[in-house]
């Protein structure tokens, strides 16, 4: 998906602008970037990531760049930040964004007069580009940031840098987060909450949805008041968020306890030991065991030296592989068990599968599987939860089209399979369970899972789940 980081200082602002960066490794594999502006002008460094950490990437860059205002982002996609020539003057942007309808924008674009964009391997347009394509369309910046968040379907979030300061600008539903910190002397601007704390910065506010604020080193201002409707992404606490990090002031680990003590209060298995898939499945795995009395316990371990980040390659044949390599079997623990495992979601179903025959292999007796979040049966279409272009590769829709002779089936029917309540769920659970070889399977619950939020669900966004915008 993609995070960053901003910092607007009185001194130097490389060092936080670094980590605090790097504090959003998390969220993106292939990317990342840094640009800062200071007595000679805008500099920038983009860097692939793919095989080596960003503060390895970085580590020379940041000996020999100097600014007092800074944008830095981890990206999972594009290159970026850009720095943008416009009759607005020079800036740098970063966005995090996922955009349905490029080809109209470019249309209309070409139709006003722009001359070409550059190409990414692909053939796609880089998003971050076309993001200020549009903002140049209109006659300040301030005009041209709120025209792209209301034209773009999709989602758009974004930081664009001057030599007076950053403006921030939140998606106009809120799909995705921003957050302010201040210390003595600097602001700063950040996807994840806590990726300040360690650099001395406290809370200072939250951007609602489509606020768009101005940020300087003598303090915060904002330009556009935030909306009323919001629709943040749920997901951002089931799985995407860092365990330390929180969003509208509810805690990423905190909800994962609540997810996993719903889920227990529900289950009437009891398996020897309750174990979590590292990273994000761990603390569902937790709670679960706290609410239930089951014994938690780690069968495998992840390999954190060499394998530190938690996302993968793009390629999904190997994303599998070093899934596999990434956890390192405890085979005391395994053999002779009855295990329940809980992770937090089922996508395609290939790495769980291949995990619980692993497990088999191994010894265990039973293999439980606990999902997080309910089925997901409908491909997001706000964030880049994935690349894939089909949601015939989601597991449950391999398996709805099966079930019903076709893969074209209607909204009506769909809504049935993500009824807990209904046959045709229970249906779709029980053959999901048998392709994957578990011993038994269940979901969370959507209503559950709200409530393990404690957002009222009106702000939240559930479409993958319920297909509901």
């Amino acid at each position: 998906m993609g995070g960053f980081f901003g910092v607007a200082a009185k001194e130097d602002c490389v060092f936080d602008l670094f980590f605090g960066t790097d504090y959003h490794s998390h969220l993106g594999t292939r990317r990342g970037g840094m640009a800062v502006y200071g007595e000679n002008g805008f500099d920038r460094s983009i860097h692939n990531i793919e095989n080596a950490p960003f503060r390895t990437k970085f580590d020379k860059d940041v000996q020999e760049m100097k600014g007092n205002l800074g944008i830095g982002c981890i990206s999972d996609y594009e290159p970026q930040p850009l720095i943008v020539r416009s009759h607005h003057g020079t800036y740098a942007i970063t966005t995090v964004s996922k955009i349905n309808n490029t080809d109209e924008i470019v249309s209309s674009i070409f139709d006003n007069g722009n001359s070409h964009f550059l190409e990414m391997s692909g053939g796609d347009v880089n998003p971050t580009e076309l993001v200020a394509a549009m903002i140049n369309q209109k006659e300040n910046l301030i005009e041209g940031i709120q025209y792209a968040l209301e034209t773009i379907d999709g989602s758009l979030t974004l930081m664009l840098m001057t030599p007076k300061g950053i403006y921030a600008a939140r998606d106009k539903y809120g799909r995705t987060p921003i957050a302010i910190g201040r210390k003595e002397d600097a602001y700063c601007i950040a996807f994840e909450k806590f990726s300040y704390l360690n650099l001395g910065y406290q809370d200072y506010k939250e951007l609602g949805p489509g606020e768009i604020d101005v940020v300087t080193p003598e303090g915060v201002k904002t330009l556009i008041s935030p909306g009323k409707d919001m629709k943040i992404c749920t997901f951002l606490w089931v799985y995407y968020g860092y365990p330390s990090s929180s969003y509208e002031g509810v805690s990423v680990e905190q909800m994962r306890y609540r997810c996993g003590q719903k889920m227990a209060k529900r289950d009437h298995v009891r398996p020897d030991t309750v174990a979590g898939v590292p990273d994000s499945g761990i603390a569902h795995a937790v709670g679960y065991s706290n609410a239930s009395g089951i014994p938690y316990s780690r069968p495998f371990i992840k390999y954190t030296p060499t394998w530190p980040r938690s996302f993968m390659p793009t390629i999904q044949s190997r994303r599998n592989l070093i899934a596999k390599m990434k956890l390192i079997p405890v085979h005391d623990l395994i053999l002779g068990k009855r295990l329940m495992l809980i992770d937090d979601s089922i996508v395609r179903g290939t790495q769980m599968r291949e995990t619980t025959e692993f497990l088999y292999q191994s010894g265990a007796e039973e293999v439980h599987i606990r999902s997080a979040c309910p089925p997901l049966v409908y491909g997001c279409k706000y964030l880049n939860f994935s690349r894939s272009s089909s949601e015939m590769d989601l597991i449950t829709r391999r398996v709805i089209a099966r079930l019903e002779g076709t893969e074209e089936v209607s909204e009506e029917v769909l809504q049935q399979y993500t009824d807990p309540e209904s046959l045709k769920y229970d249906t779709m659970v029980e053959e999901i369970r048998k392709e994957l070889d578990f011993t038994t399977l269940r979901y969370n619950r959507l209503d559950d899972m709200l409530e393990a939020v404690g957002i009222p669900k009106e702000n939240l966004c559930t479409y993958c789940w319920d297909g509901r915008e």
